[in-house]
């Protein structure tokens, strides 16, 4: 991948001022896939006395994984935008913990990109949610 799409990438993040909001850490973008990192903060709980971050910032960690995957996808788009997304939440994220997202853009049409994710606190085996998207392929002016 060249290191023009992972600075589109990263631009496209960084753009987004809910990514920022929530404090996104990339952690590593090429070929189609994407891991981004939002740290725990008390900012961002849904209810203070479980201590759990708030289903919608899951939500948006996914979504900016999804679009940062298609975004390095080899067929990279000039600009994406979701079209779906499907999240199942399977638990709760343990609380002080960060969530890592990992999507990866699996398939393309010429207008279309599919794409898989998970977020995962520090227990790897049991995932907080899986998602599957499809986003948008705008070409290059």
């Amino acid at each position: 991948m060249t290191s023009d799409r992972i600075a589109h990438a990263r631009s496209f993040i960084d753009q987004i001022p809910q990514a920022r909001a929530l404090g996104l850490e990339i952690l590593s973008i090429g070929e189609g896939r994407a891991e981004i990192r939002m740290p725990w903060s008390a900012d961002l709980v849904g209810d203070p006395e479980t201590g759990v971050i708030h289903g919608g910032a899951v939500s948006t960690l996914m979504d900016t994984c999804g679009g940062a995957a298609t975004l390095a996808h080899p067929a990279a788009p000039a600009a994406t935008a979701t079209m779906s997304l499907r999240i199942d939440y399977l638990r709760a994220a343990t609380p002080g913990q960060a969530i890592t997202a990992q999507a990866e853009c699996h398939h393309v049409t010429r207008s279309v990109a599919f794409v898989r994710a998970v977020a995962l606190d520090e227990d790897t085996r049991r995932p907080v949610a899986t998602a599957t998207g499809t986003f948008t392929m705008e070409p290059s002016a």
